[in-house]
């Protein structure tokens, strides 16, 4: 540690809320304890491109309750590759970055991991909506996104009672289904479909509707995580076996906005 005097930070990937606050306690805590801090924009992209700049206490004040990252992010294609690390690696050492703090998923974690192979000091520092990277139980922005989830599937709930229909809801997470399950506990699904688990849409899907309808429910929720994929077609197949009305809803991106909560704005701090 004693020769590292000045650090690097950036947010890569999918952004995440709470990544904000992330970037201001590593600011903060940086600056307290004599390191000059380095912001990279966009990601590992602004690494290749040089796009690198002194933050100072001002930089990060009132962005703790604000979503997305102000560092701002990318998919660098650029950067997975042996020349594109080797790069970044020289791009560090031009800009004198001792250290880097790496903000992002496990596409984020896998280029920090590929910098600390060529010599570079890193840290990473977990925040993706999605909860799943490994060795570590919580994720920055998987609390905000559930209760953004949850909010959507409370309101669509309302509509689906009033019209006597079956909704469909899906939600993200990519090959991970936290989401998707914690907002099915949650909201009280009637079925909720995960890319860890294979699924029988008799047995897993029309089995439990058509339960509930028989004890008077004529309304019914079924989450489903993206990575399961066809999600309008599993739709359409409960419409045509059950003769439901049944809709579909596909949050999409609105799950990765929003300002923190307080548990991930505590977490990220």
């Amino acid at each position: 540690m004693e020769n590292i005097k000045r650090i690097g930070v950036l947010t890569s990937g999918g952004d995440a809320p709470g990544m904000n606050a992330a970037i201001r306690a590593v600011v903060r805590s940086g600056i307290y304890h004599g390191f000059h801090v380095y912001g990279i924009r966009k990601g590992f992209e602004g690494l290749l491109e040089g796009d690198i700049h002194e933050l100072n206490l001002r930089s990060v004040s009132d962005i703790m309750s604000r979503g997305g990252t102000f560092l701002q992010t990318s998919r660098c294609k650029a950067f997975n590759t042996p020349e594109g690390v080797e790069r970044g690696f020289r791009m560090a050492k031009v800009f004198k970055i001792d250290a880097l703090i790496v903000i992002g998923g496990d596409g984020s974690f896998r280029g920090a991991r590929d910098l600390a192979r060529v010599g570079l000091p890193v840290i990473g520092i977990p925040a993706t909506i999605d909860n799943d990277i490994h060795c570590t139980d919580y994720t920055i922005g998987f609390d905000t996104a559930l209760n953004t989830v949850k909010d959507a599937i409370d309101k669509i709930k309302d509509t689906a009672f009033s019209h006597e229909r079956c909704s469909v809801v899906e939600v993200m997470g990519r090959d991970a289904g936290y989401i998707a399950l914690y907002c099915a506990i949650a909201d009280g699904a009637e079925a909720c479909i995960l890319p860890e688990k294979e699924f029988n849409i008799d047995e897993d899907i029309i089995k439990p509707i058509l339960g509930c309808r028989n004890r008077g429910k004529h309304h019914y929720i079924v989450i489903i995580a993206e990575g399961v994929g066809g999600t309008l077609e599993i739709a359409e197949q409960i419409r045509q076996i059950t003769g439901i009305s049944t809709t579909t809803t596909i949050l999409g991106h609105l799950q990765r906005g929003g300002s923190p909560t307080v548990r991930d704005r505590v977490t990220a701090s």
